[in-house]
């Protein structure tokens, strides 16, 4: 296998870039880096998957003999699903310490929404809950009542065509 000069010298060119970038304490330089060390290792599996030939499909002739290996292909794509994945995380890193940067001293914390609330006004809704609980359970009640002694008398029988 001959390997294309150009194509080793620009994987070399993104490795060391890569690699110079990431060492910065920068979480966006740090992304940066990430995708040209993922770009340079497919450059190398790229340039290590060998020769052109045939489409990798068994047919069974004498013609398989030229196919191209299929799992240097697997490993690349493998390579940018988990590129991508690592990118996103570090995408949701940089935006969340962009966040609490931008708070300031308030930090990470979060104001109380029922701070404002008095024990009395939580009883008083525990309450309202308890008649409407009530309420419900006469109304069910009322209504097997109903369906022991029959239909009531101004209820329309639907059994009955117009």
């Amino acid at each position: 296998m001959s390997a294309s000069l150009t194509l080793v010298i620009v994987m070399a060119v993104l490795y060391a870039a890569g690699v110079y970038v990431m060492l910065e304490r920068s979480l966006t330089r740090v992304l940066i880096g990430f995708l040209l060390v993922g770009n340079a290792t497919n450059l190398l599996i790229f340039i290590m998957s060998g020769r052109p030939g045939n489409a990798p499909i068994v047919t069974g002739t004498a013609a398989d003999a030229a196919m191209v290996d299929p799992v240097p292909q697997v490993l690349m794509l493998t390579a940018i699903v988990i590129n991508f994945g690592i990118t996103a995380l570090i995408l949701a890193l940089i935006y969340r310490s962009w966040w609490l940067a931008r708070l300031g001293d308030e930090g990470d914390t979060v104001t109380d929404e029922h701070a404002a609330e008095t024990v009395a006004s939580t009883e008083e809704s525990f309450r309202s809950v308890t008649e409407d609980e009530a309420a419900s359970q006469e109304d069910l009640d009322a209504s097997e009542r109903e369906s022991e002694l029959g239909a009531p008398a101004n209820a329309p029988d639907k059994g009955m065509k117009l």
